[in-house]
């Protein structure tokens, strides 16, 4: 895996591409001279614990046979002010689920996406709290 990073513009800003080419752009927060040009660096994170477990919850889901038809996914975030550096100290991410969907199959795929699966959750789960919830919305 690989990631490259230019500097576009101003002081914080940068382009990051991967191997396929895709491209995101970064910038750092307004307080020390960032311009919001782009993504911050922790929502990067966020960003991946999202994808990472809607991915892995999807694919579990589908291997049970279960009828999703949407997923959406909330994710806030606090983080220690009064140590260095501000890492992440508790992260709820909430699942909201449409489709005719067994809650005690989405309970084990949560369960088997956060203990098993999801590489981002289990990195941030050794220095953050990480709660999930869910609900299940009836087909559209």
């Amino acid at each position: 895996m690989n990631i490259n990073l230019i500097r576009k513009s101003g002081k914080f800003n940068f382009e990051a591409e991967n191997e396929g080419g895709f491209t995101v752009e970064l910038d750092a927060k307004a307080a020390i001279g960032g311009e919001g040009k782009g993504f911050r660096p922790m929502e990067m994170l966020l960003i991946g614990l999202g994808g990472c477990s809607g991915i892995d919850m999807v694919n579990v889901l589908t291997k049970q046979k279960e009828p999703l038809d949407d997923i959406k996914i909330a994710i806030n975030a606090t983080r220690r002010d009064e140590e260095m550096p501000p890492i992440f100290d508790e992260i709820d991410i909430h699942f909201e689920l449409t489709g005719d969907l067994n809650p005690t199959k989405v309970e084990r795929a949560l369960a088997m996406t956060f203990d098993k699966y999801c590489s981002v959750s289990n990195i941030l789960g050794r220095s953050a709290k990480i709660n999930f919830t869910y609900e299940i919305k009836g087909n559209k």
